[in-house]
């Protein structure tokens, strides 16, 4: 066996990303898919080899005013509907809660007949929990 083989095999395989250098014309295909919704950022980045900053800079070099209005408007909209979930869960959470403590304090076990199979394993669950 070759010794700078086996010295090789050693070593901590790192591998830098080589990145392409993109035409002007695929620049703005790229930009436009994302704009437009076609494909995600990363999506993009992984599919065309390119960094997620030169991808950022693209869109703010290349894009027009609409299509930054409208990625823009996307980041929003996906931000605000990220919170929704996050209230709709707290909201969620605290009416299990109170079924819970309620059937824990009448005895009288209903949402396993009332509600739907996953809610009912749910308050079941935080009925389980509490002391």
């Amino acid at each position: 066996m070759n010794p700078d083989k086996a010295k090789n095999k050693t070593e901590p395989a790192e591998k830098k990303q080589d990145y392409v250098r993109a035409s002007y014309s695929l620049k703005r295909k790229i930009v436009d898919l994302v704009c437009n919704g076609r494909i995600s950022k990363n999506a993009a980045a992984k599919k065309y080899n390119i960094s997620r900053s030169s991808l950022d800079y693209w869109i703010t070099k290349f894009a027009t005013l609409e299509e930054k209005e409208t990625t823009m408007s996307k980041d929003n909209d996906i931000k605000k509907l990220r919170k929704r979930i996050d209230e709709l869960e707290f909201i969620k959470d605290f009416q299990q809660d109170l079924i819970a403590e309620f059937e824990i304090e009448t005895g009288d076990i209903k949402s396993k007949k009332y509600l739907p199979e996953q809610l009912a394993k749910e308050i079941e669950k935080k009925r389980n929990e509490r002391p």
